[in-house]
This record gives C-alpha cells, sequence and structure tokens, in this order.
C-alpha cells in the first residue's frame, strides 16, 4: 500500500514539476520579448511623451524606457531629492518638475548629485523660468519608498519616485504620472548628471526552467523504480 502512495505521490510530483517548467518556458518567451521591445525603444529616435488623454493607459509594457524628449521651463523651487547609490556613489537623484509646452507638469530626474551637492545650488538657479528641452527615457513612477525604507514626504526623505507623493507634497497640479531619466547632456558645473540609467531585467528563467525538468526526471525515475519492484515482486 505504501508504495502505490509513494508512486501517486511521484506521479503528482513529475506532473507539478513538469508544469512549472513550462511556465517558465512562457516565461522566458515573454522575458525575451520584453527585452528586445525596451531595446528598441532605448535606441529608438526621441518621441512626445505620452499626453494627458494617454496617461490613464501608460504601462511597463508599452512605455517603459521609452526614448522622449520634452519642451517647456524648469521649476526649480521645487526640487525633490531622492536617496540613491549609483557608479558615482552614494548621493541623490534630483528631481525637477518641468512645465511643458503642453501645459502639463512631468517630474524630471535630472540626474545625481552627491552628498554635499549644495555647493552647486546657486548654479541650478538661473533655470528657473527659463525655456529648456529635455531628452530622455521614460520611467514608471515609484510608488511607496524602496524595499527597506518608506517615504517620508513630511520629514523631507525620498526613498523612491514616487510621483504622486512629490507631485502632492510639492502642490503641483496635473502632473503626468511618469517621470523622464534625463540623457547625459552636461549641466553647468557638472551636476546634476544624467545618463545614469541602468536598463537590466534579471533572466534566469532557464535556469529554473531546467530545474523543474530537472525534478520532473527525478519524479520520473521515481516512478519507474516503484513499478519495477513491484513487478519483480
Amino acid at each position: 500500500m505504501r508504495r502505490w502512495l509513494f508512486l501517486a505521490f511521484c506521479v503528482l510530483a513529475m506532473l507539478g514539476f513538469c508544469a512549472l517548467g513550462v511556465w517558465q518556458i512562457e516565461r522566458r518567451t515573454w522575458k525575451l520579448a520584453l527585452i528586445a521591445a525596451v531595446d528598441e525603444r532605448v535606441h529608438a529616435p526621441p518621441v512626445s511623451p505620452p499626453a494627458p488623454s494617454r496617461w490613464r493607459s501608460v504601462d511597463a509594457t508599452d512605455d517603459a524606457y521609452r526614448h522622449v524628449t520634452v519642451h517647456g521651463r524648469f521649476l526649480v523651487d521645487r526640487d525633490t531629492l531622492v536617496q540613491a547609490v549609483t557608479d558615482q556613489g552614494a548621493g541623490f537623484w534630483m528631481m525637477t518638475p518641468l512645465l511643458s509646452d503642453q501645459g502639463f507638469i512631468v517630474l524630471i530626474n535630472r540626474g545625481f548629485v552627491p552628498e554635499g551637492w549644495h555647493a552647486v545650488a546657486p548654479q541650478t538657479a538661473n533655470l528657473n523660468g527659463n525655456s529648456a528641452t529635455v531628452t530622455g527615457l521614460l520611467r514608471l513612477t515609484e510608488p511607496g519608498g524602496s524595499l527597506l525604507q518608506s517615504n517620508q514626504p513630511l520629514a523631507g526623505r525620498w526613498h523612491s519616485r514616487d510621483v504622486a507623493a512629490i507631485a502632492h507634497a510639492r502642490g503641483l497640479r496635473r502632473v503626468a504620472p511618469y517621470f523622464i531619466d534625463a540623457d547625459g547632456t552636461p549641466n553647468p558645473g557638472g551636476w546634476p548628471r544624467g545618463g545614469l540609467t541602468v536598463v537590466s531585467f534579471p533572466n534566469n528563467h532557464l535556469v529554473y526552467m531546467l530545474t523543474w525538468f530537472g525534478l520532473a526526471a527525478l519524479s520520473l525515475y521515481g516512478c519507474v523504480t516503484i513499478v519495477r519492484s513491484n513487478a519483480a515482486q
């Protein structure tokens, strides 16, 4: 009786592991298609960012990392610093609202500034009210905070680029539900430093697929062993 129960367990395990393996094949196909689509967007000529009529349909599948360009004027008196760690070291992303020529506001991640960035603050003041053109990559909002720390708007501590929360804290209206990572065009004084977007998608689905199918093969071996053992008796 125990052998038959163990045989049933092995059969169910084999079917479950095969299902997981097939799921990883599907996930891998989706991930490769996503990587190809994003790579095409990043290197495509820049286009206008989604207008208000399209905001509700903006999503990661169709819009993340799209190469865009926007014209308008910066509102640098409403900068927000978001903690960041980059190849340049520890510091902040400088998020500055830009009032676009289309009449809506979009947050611009103008780039990285190191701790002690206050030394370059006077060099950013003359941007206020001046016409500007920003080219970069469209990014989706990062609500809530980081994995380990939540945003604290009242204390001015930001750990993620949460568009809605930043807009509320700065009293901004008609704000796009995305932000734009500015490209590496140099800023006065060298800071903020743009063009530091990391475009990377983990793709371990092949390893997972082989693992699940390997476990399915072991389960099949267990089934065969039990059947042979019963036949020999």
